[in-house]
């Protein structure tokens, strides 16, 4: 059975659309189990009925026509219950319906298991058998559900792919297709997607249409051409070196590169209209298919050959491809995996939004788009890239959401989104010198995260006190090599003299996780568990004491450095890096560097050191909570998986009750205490930390000026109340909601986004 499984998943992952996937499913899997019928009803979102999309032993006819409202009959039965159902007797079952147009009165035994994704029902697998005294044995069972867990993600993928083309499953016009992913930078963008896609990869080849025939023909003969020129130079070169039987793997590369053979098959494609390289993909993903069904292991090898042929004949076919991108002027840059390198190829105001398939919120990518201010989602794993080249896209960086072919409705609700946020922001520069002090006269610091100079200009003109975090891996992480003394040390004089005399907190090197370096690759089963942070730079001293001997140099004449040392879980490490940074300290100082020791602090990220609060406190001079990695090593959910980014919340009781304890811990030994993290960022939040006795909150420079306004209109007896009042509450969603209210009755709804659900309720008006 796990052959067949294997093979059947294989084949229905290189399906050319949603229906030819669903005609290979209920085709393999009748054969497999040897039933008379085998079919496929999928939910459709539009009109919340269960349709029957492809069939093996019923009327073809039916297919199409035959519908279900959403609890109606057995399939309705069972998706509502989300569980297999498995009767000896269908037609006496009370919850049987009977459809004439399908002829399944012959059918008595009936097997059905819920298609699920994500939590979300897609469909229901069915097979059927005409003996009344056959049921299905508990094998078979388990096998149809392994088979639609196996396939819940192709079909959910070849589903959204039909929808972003413009049709629902019933052939109708779809609009406001949505994906969800992580946040990656905050603000929404309306624009035109253009796809930029890894060279050579024929999965990821966007299917587009051609006007120019002759044009994409004599592309792709070039490319046929310069193909078979290669490998007779290679077959000529090795000739010496070879076996015969080794020399003719060339001749079968050459064969199949014939007139008569794939390449005549690829021009017949691209004179229906489509162009070369997707004409080159449908052809090669078919000739793959076809020989890794085959029995014979020697032609299953084949399939290999021919992919490699196909990845040489795509990458002559994309030789200037990429440079000649044609931008729009709003442009959405779309990839399986963004780089630096190519929003750098979009010309300058054009690029309005960023979209990637793999990545996360602390991504390199993320952390420019956050200087830039691009609004940008990462993480969206199920999006099919290639069917977003020219589509009209929705970026919403605040809730992770994209929507491909937005309604007229839906885009208005964005826009007005887009224009508030301008309108806000322009009308808070008022605050930028006046401090941050509560009605009460109670002094909050702000200070703002960094890791660019595109930060600081940003940060200086939002009224900063200073930086709370400098993530010094970021120029590690621009260079091809460890930066040198003299380059750190000229990043972090930038730093430092920007903001001179207001202080600078330079957390030392923070790499492992999800932060690598591509000259320093770390390879863990579980890198979040594993080597990063301090745990890396004391297993690596020499990177540490050049990393500190760099800040120090860099600090001199200024004396505004703070060092705080990442990830700390144990009294020992604090002890130890303590030890490194004080004799680099007395070294730089014999050189003859005029410096003052800087004050060193740690931060709270791991669980192990909230209860360690005031023995760390003994030891350093100030304390800061990272509380993204500290929520999300409470939860144990990592926040940039999609799969499970809703069970991460800022708001979550355990993690208000750790905040609380901190600060209480910190201040009990006399220690200042500050939070850097996306929740200091939200004004709800940063009434809540500002109410728990935090000194300073460290956040991205464009939330800065929201955070001021309402603290500066508040007191800090009201915000305890609220305090108070939330900690009471047992749900995360329930007091996220609290919070919203209590700033809304305060008069600060216009600065809360409106939620996914706010957006699916436009959509869903939109489309009824």
């Amino acid at each position: 059975m796990l052959s067949i499984l294997r093979s059947l998943v294989q084949e229905v992952n290189s399906a050319r659309d949603l229906q030819e996937a669903l005609d290979i499913i209920v085709s393999r899997v009748q054969k497999a189990m040897g039933t008379e019928v085998c079919s496929v009803y999928l939910l459709d979102p539009a009109t919340n009925r269960y349709i029957l999309m492809a069939t093996e032993g019923l009327y073809r006819k039916a297919v199409g026509q035959v519908s279900l409202a959403y609890s109606e009959g057995l399939v309705g039965l069972v998706g509502s219950r989300e569980e297999p159902i498995n009767l000896e007797d269908a037609p006496s079952h009370p919850r049987y319906r009977y459809f004439p147009e399908t002829g399944e009165e012959r059918f008595r035994s009936f097997l059905g298991v819920p298609i699920i994704h994500h939590r979300r029902v897609l469909g229901v697998l069915v097979v059927q058998q005409r003996e009344s005294s056959r049921c299905f044995d508990e094998g078979e069972e388990a096998f149809l559900v392994t088979v639609s867990a196996q396939l819940a993600g192709v079909i959910a993928h070849s589903e959204a792919t039909g929808a972003i083309s413009g049709l629902s499953l019933t052939g109708e016009e779809a609009h406001d297709v949505s994906f969800n992913g992580v946040p990656g930078a905050p603000g929404v963008a309306i624009g035109s997607g253009v796809v930029v896609y890894p060279s050579a990869d024929l999965d990821v080849v966007p299917e587009k249409p051609t006007d120019d025939i002759d044009q994409e023909l004599a592309l792709f003969e070039a490319s046929v051409k310069a193909v078979r020129g290669d490998i007779e130079r290679v077959a000529k070169r090795l000739a010496s070196q070879l076996r015969p039987e080794e020399q003719a793997l060339f001749d079968v590369y050459l064969r199949m590169l014939g007139d008569d053979a794939m390449p005549g098959e690829v021009a017949n494609k691209i004179r229906e209209g489509i162009w070369a390289q997707g004409a080159l993909k449908q052809v090669v993903q078919q000739y793959i298919r076809h020989f890794e069904m085959m029995d014979d292991h020697y032609l299953q090898e084949r399939a290999v050959d021919i992919r490699d042929l196909g990845r040489r004949l795509l990458s002559h076919l994309q030789e200037g491809e990429q440079k000649h991108l044609n931008y729009p002027e709003r442009t959405v840059l779309v990839s399986e995996e963004l780089t630096p390198a190519m929003l750098g190829e979009v010309p300058k105001g054009q690029l309005v939004g960023l979209v990637s398939v793999k990545g996360s919120s602390n991504s390199h990518v993320a952390i420019l788009a956050r200087a830039m201010g691009v609004p940008t989602v990462m993480g969206l794993v199920d999006i099919p890239v290639n069917q977003l080249d020219g589509k009209e896209l929705v970026v919403d960086g605040f809730e992770g959401q994209i929507f491909a072919s937005p309604s007229a409705d839906l885009r208005s609700y964005y826009q007005a989104i887009c224009d508030e946020e301008d309108e806000l922001i322009r009308g808070l520069e008022v605050l930028k010198d006046k401090p941050c002090e509560t009605t009460d006269h109670h002094r909050v610091s702000l200070l703002v995260n960094t890791g660019l100079m595109t930060d600081v200009v940003r940060s200086l003109s939002h009224g900063a006190e200073g930086i709370g975090l400098y993530r010094t891996e970021v120029p590690f992480m621009i260079k091809d090599r460890f930066p040198s003394e003299q380059e750190q040390r000229e990043y972090y004089r930038e730093q430092l003299e920007a903001f001179a005399p207001s202080p600078v907190t330079m957390r030392t090197l923070d790499i492992g996780g999800d932060k690598a370096l591509t000259y320093f690759p770390i390879q863990e089963e579980n890198p979040f568990l594993g080597w990063r942070g301090i745990r890396v730079t004391l297993d690596h001293p020499e990177i540490f004491l050049v990393q500190v001997r760099a800040m120090l140099k860099a600090s001199e004449g200024l004396n505004n450095l703070q060092i705080m040392l990442p990830m700390i879980s144990n009294i020992s490490e604090v002890e130890e890096s303590l030890h490194l940074i004080y004799r680099v300290y007395h070294e730089v100082r014999e050189e003859g560097y005029d410096i003052h020791m800087p004050k060193v602090g740690v931060m709270v990220e791991i669980p192990a050191a909230v209860y360690q609060i005031r023995e760390l406190a003994d030891r350093v001079d100030f304390l800061s909570v990272g509380s993204n990695d500290l929520t999300q090593y409470l939860l144990a959910v990592d926040r940039n998986n999609p799969r499970v980014a809703q069970l991460y919340h800022s708001y979550h009781p355990a993690v208000l009750q750790a905040l609380v304890r901190i600060a209480q811990d910190a201040h009990s030994v006399g220690k200042p205490v500050g939070i850097c993290g996306e929740l200091a960022g939200d004004p709800g939040g940063a009434l809540l930390l500002m109410a728990m006795g935090y000194d300073s909150l460290s956040m991205n420079a464009a939330s800065l000026p929201k955070v001021k306004s309402v603290i500066r209109s508040v007191s800090r007896e009201w915000a305890i109340q609220l305090l108070e009042d939330v900690l009471l509450l047992d749900s995360p969603h329930v007091i996220k909601s609290c919070v919203d209210l209590a700033l809304r009755n305060a008069g600060f709804g216009r600065y809360l986004r409106p939620g996914k659900s706010t957006a699916m309720a436009v959509s869903e008006a939109a489309v009824s």
